[in-house]
Formats: structure tokens, C-alpha cells, sequence
């Protein structure tokens, strides 16, 4: 069905145990001639002859202009009729008549004068062209040196991440270009951040931070605190469920989309996480760790989950670079993902096979 066939962005995982991530329940001729008929032509007799004559002379006559009506009909070749035409006939030539020629006082005298010769058709000579000497082909110009500006370094760009990135974002936030929490990773919304702040500062919108961004960016704004570049979470930790309280567990809010790590009752960290949406449900219920895999990818979608942490069939709990790019704007095959890479990092190193997990609303 189409409702089912759609495909969420979030990260995948492993169809270890039960089945993949996603898997619910663990199982991995147009006519176009006359139409008319030629006209009749009819003969009346009459007793003269010579009336006769002339009704024959008609009918030939009509006769022929029926010949001629039908031989229209047909497609006709231009070429093939210019053939058929008879050759002119060369024009004759005509002797003017002869003038009487004139005598000295003016009195034409009888006699004939000869015929002045016809020079109307002698070849007029052809004149011959003047030379004209070609003016010499002027200089190619040297080319000019290119006078622009060599483009600035860039320094960081979709797929970058780490402390810088972290920074840039804690930067942006100061100054209300980035709305969330800095992450370490340089997704669609930093770099939405950075194309709006170099628009508004009438530079090139790449989204890309150059060495020139960066220096407007770092003459606005102060140097972030470890509490703007590590915030606890960016959503506050919702009040944990009794079965959260002894123990270890990984206390797990899909009402607040927030994992708190807890040792006996004691918030040890908090990060945000989403989840597998509709179609591809995070499983609730109290579960267990079984199994750690830290630069885990996913069979089944060849996706990368790092710092995974598996609970159910494959599901888990793992490190989302899709989650820290794009926040809830995407949605997991149903494991839990965290966008802070840092901080589930450290997660994965405290939390043990055996640990509690527990997901609830």
C-alpha cells in the first residue's frame, strides 16, 4: 500500500536478532477526390450544313475542355511540365526602313542612305578592376592580467564536524541565526544559518563558512561558554517513570523525546532523541542492553549507527548524524537516535551489557 511504502530519513540499524530496524515486531486514409462528374455536352442536328459543322466544332471543343478538367485532378510536377514546353522561337530580325537622307540645306533630295550600322549589340568591353592593396591586419592585444579576487578559504562545510563546528554553531545561536543547541555537525540547518548570515551581510550565500565568514562571524560575537557548547539537552528531561528510579537505566521519554542516563534515581546526563515513526515504531516497554557495537552500520539499510546500543530485536539506541543535520524533521526506523554525538559517545562507554532500558510516554 502507499500509505506503507513511505521511507523514513532517520537512521537505520541492524536486523540483529529479531529483525531490522522498522521491523515492529522483530521479523526482520483520408479521401479526398472530386466528387462531381464531368459536365455533359450535348449536339443539336440541324438541317443546315453549315450549322453542322459548327455543332461538331463545339462538341470537339467540349470535349476537350472535359479532357483538360480531369487532367486536373492529379498532382502535378513542375519540373516535368517546364520539359514539355516548346522552345521559344529566336526572335526575327527587322530591317529598319530606309530614311531618306537629307541634303545640306535640309531638303531631302529622293535618294535612299545607306544603313547606319546596328551597334546595339556589341559587347561592351568589361572595365578592368583597380587593385586595391590590403590594409595590414591590426594587432591582437595582448591579454589583460585577471584582476579578481582569489576566493577565501573555506573552512568548514556540509559533512564537517567537531569543536570548531560546535563553536560556529554556539556563535550563530548569540546572535539568533541557529535555534537549537550546537550539535558538532555541519547538516542543512547550519548551513541555512551561515547562507542567511552572508546574505545579510551582502556576501555570496554558499553556505559554506570561508575564512572571511568566519571572521565577520567571530567580530560579532563572544567566545561561547562550556554551557553554550555543551548544553544538558535542549528539551527539559521529563519526570522519570518509577521503573527509572533503582538501578541503571536508560530512562527513555517519548512525551519530552529526551534519554536520561540514571544510576539510582540520579540524572548522570540528558540528550535529546527521537524516534521511528508510524510506520516503523520505537517498541515501549522495559528491555535490557544486550548487545554494544560502536562503529555499527546497518545491514539492513547499509546505514552507519555509531555508539549503538541494542535493546530489542534491532533496535537501539545510537548516534544519528541525519538527527543532528535536519532535527525532528526526519524520523528513525525505529531506534532511539541521539544528534548529540559527544555525549552518546560517553554514554556508550559507561553503559553495560545487562543495563535497564525503559521506554514510555
Amino acid at each position: 500500500m502507499a500509505g506503507m511504502a513511505r521511507r523514513n530519513v532517520g537512521m537505520g540499524s541492524d536486523s540483529y536478532g529479531n529483525g531490522g530496524d522498522g521491523d515492529p515486531y522483530g521479523n526482520g486514409p483520408y479521401s479526398n477526390g472530386l466528387n462531381g462528374s464531368a459536365p455533359s455536352v450535348q449536339g443539336h442536328r440541324h438541317s443546315s450544313p453549315s450549322r453542322g459543322r459548327r455543332t461538331a466544332t463545339a462538341t470537339a471543343a467540349g470535349v476537350l475542355a472535359i479532357a483538360a478538367l480531369a487532367a486536373g485532378c492529379g498532382p502535378q510536377d513542375p519540373a516535368a511540365d517546364a520539359l514539355k514546353q516548346p522552345t521559344a522561337p529566336a526572335p526575327a530580325t527587322t530591317t529598319a526602313p530606309a530614311v531618306p537622307s537629307p541634303t545640306e540645306d535640309g531638303k531631302a533630295d529622293g535618294t535612299t542612305a545607306p544603313a547606319t550600322p546596328d551597334t546595339s549589340t556589341a559587347p561592351t568591353p568589361t572595365p578592368t578592376p583597380t587593385p586595391t592593396t590590403p590594409s595590414p591586419a591590426a594587432p591582437t592585444p595582448a591579454p589583460r592580467p585577471s584582476t579578481a579576487s582569489p576566493q577565501p578559504e573555506v573552512l568548514m562545510r556540509t559533512g564537517s564536524e567537531g569543536p570548531r563546528v560546535r563553536e560556529l554553531q554556539a556563535r550563530l545561536r548569540q546572535i539568533g541565526y541557529f535555534g537549537r543547541n550546537p550539535t558538532g555537525y555541519y547538516g542543512t540547518v547550519t548551513a541555512e544559518a551561515v547562507r542567511s548570515f552572508q546574505v545579510k551581510r551582502g556576501t555570496e550565500g554558499t553556505g559554506a563558512t570561508d575564512a572571511d565568514t568566519w571572521q565577520r562571524l567571530r567580530a560579532m560575537t563572544r567566545t561561547p561558554t562550556a554551557d553554550e557548547l555543551n548544553p544538558p539537552t535542549e528539551r527539559p528531561v521529563a519526570k522519570p517513570d518509577e521503573r527509572c528510579l533503582t538501578g541503571r537505566v536508560l530512562c527513555i521519554s517519548k512525551k519530552s523525546r529526551t534519554l536520561a542516563w540514571m544510576i539510582d534515581g540520579r540524572v548522570v546526563s540528558a540528550m535529546d532523541v527521537r524516534f521511528g515513526s508510524e510506520y516503523t515504531p520505537t517498541r515501549e516497554g522495559e528491555f535490557k542492553v544486550f548487545w554494544k557495537s560502536r562503529d555499527h552500520v546497518s545491514t539492513l539499510y547499509d546505514t552507519p549507527m555509531p555508539y549503538a546500543l541494542f535493546f530489542s530485536g534491532g533496535q537501539a539506541v545510537h548516534y544519528s548524524a541525519d538527527f543532528a543535520a535536519n532535527g525532528y524533521a526526519g524520523a528513525s526506523h525505529g531506534c532511539v537516535n541521539v544528534r548529540d554525538k559527544k555525549k552518546v559517545a560517553a554514554l556508550f562507554d559507561q553503559v553495560k551489557n545487562g543495563d535497564k532500558v525503559v521506554i514510555y510516554w
